[in-house]
């Protein structure tokens, strides 16, 4: 079979006014988080649920994501950098040569977004208490699986988590990155990967696995680190601690938790269920 090689190089500004633009990246998680509230706000249609309890669902789901996902990039991957520079962690900003120039928030780590969400919908769940807490985790999963495929388009826009070079004719060629090579596509690996996974989470939502607390976490931390714990073998190295702790990259070791607490869920959901019936 003959492959070819694709040369990419796109820009990654929707617009730009003086310093300020809207970058792609920054449009798939608008994308991501719009669709995830319409998902969402079917579901609590389908299941009777007052909107208003969604609409501060949709507040504290993006403020623990985009958070968590900040904190993880700077601890798990870059903390050499930014403990030199603290004031970069929360600001959109970067320290150049000639001063602090705007560049949007470029790093961020999905493992951290999902700590971050874990940790915002416990703090939603204190306040709002209308629904258990599993309840809600298995829920929010379907949209969040398909918003996760959004944000790997968005990389993949950026040029950026790029894979590593395939040594044939197949692949793409990064020529922003100043490259004449092709790799593998992983970002679009991941993409369609999570887009699988989110059919997949759907149809389950419309079984009788919708009635077990914590299938539906337990399968989405299955599905999504596993998926992640695989592409990673086609990823450049992102950094991290896989120089301390070798054998896997820094996003394989911190899959391995999830994927190990989704086996965990799935397994106790079900014996649970057989032990009512």
């Amino acid at each position: 079979m003959y492959f070819t090689k694709i040369d990419w190089a796109p820009s990654e500004t929707l617009f730009k006014i003086g310093s300020f633009g809207i970058h792609y990246y920054s449009l798939m998680f608008i994308i991501a988080f719009g669709l995830g509230y319409y998902m969402m706000k079917k579901i609590y249609d389908e299941e009777k649920i007052p909107l208003e309890y969604l609409e501060s669902l949709f507040v504290y789901m993006i403020i623990s994501v985009l958070l968590g996902a900040r904190l993880g990039d700077v601890f798990f991957y870059s903390w050499d950098y930014y403990q030199n520079h603290l004031i970069e962690i929360l600001l959109p900003i970067r320290d150049t040569p000639t001063g602090y120039t705007f560049t949007g928030f470029r790093g961020l780590a999905s493992h951290g977004a999902v700590i971050g969400t874990l940790i915002g919908l416990y703090l939603y769940k204190r306040k709002f208490t209308h629904k258990p807490l599993l309840w809600l985790l298995d829920r929010v999963t379907v949209p969040i699986a398909i918003g996760a495929s959004f944000v790997r388009f968005g990389n993949l826009l950026n040029s950026e988590i790029v894979g590593k070079y395939t040594n044939t004719n197949f692949g793409v060629v990064f020529l922003n990155r100043g490259e004449s090579l092709p790799r593998h596509p992983a970002q679009l690996y991941e993409a369609i990967g999570y887009i699988v996974l989110f059919f997949i989470l759907k149809q389950t939502y419309k079984s009788e696995y919708k009635s077990k607390p914590g299938f539906m976490l337990g399968l989405f931390f299955t599905g999504m680190f596993v998926i992640r714990f695989l592409v990673e073998y086609l990823k450049e190295s992102q950094g991290g601690f896989e120089d301390l702790i070798p054998l896997f990259s820094t996003g394989q070791w911190l899959s391995i938790p999830f994927i190990t607490l989704g086996g965990f869920l799935m397994l106790r959901s079900s014996k649970k269920t057989q032990n009512e019936v």
